[in-house]
């Protein structure tokens, strides 16, 4: 669990610094975006840790399935966020762009509220 918290928080963070960047950009300062299309691919890779440990949790912990879920949308949305930006479609790029903070917010939040409860171990007695 500390692994999925920490991963969401790196996401949570890194999806600020995008938007920092994306904003400072916008500003006028062009070097900027060069920083924006590298850190994509950091974001690219949190996400895929992100994804590994929501799975991690769902599956040994048995929390709920849905985190994973949500993360490995964010691993989809992403990709396709970074493709839209090369593509320059700004249009998809900045909306798209606030789903990504949003879903990452969601995951950060559940991430720290969740409370795992020890797996029993249950065992059929033949009678």
């Amino acid at each position: 669990m500390r692994v999925l918290r920490a991963a969401a928080v790196a996401v949570l963070l890194d999806t600020l610094v995008q938007a920092a960047l994306a904003g400072l950009f916008v500003t006028g300062d062009l070097d900027l975006l060069a920083w924006h299309a590298a850190n994509a691919g950091v974001l690219s890779a949190l996400t895929v840790v992100e994804t590994a440990a929501a799975l991690v949790v769902w599956r040994w912990l048995r929390a709920p399935g849905w985190p994973a879920v949500v993360s490995a949308g964010l691993v989809v949305l992403v990709g396709i966020q970074r493709g839209l930006g090369e593509a320059r479609a700004l249009a998809g790029h900045m909306p798209l762009g606030m789903a990504v903070f949003g879903c990452a917010t969601a995951m950060a939040y559940w991430a720290f509220s969740h409370r795992v409860t020890p797996a029993v171990a249950v065992t059929e007695v033949a009678g």
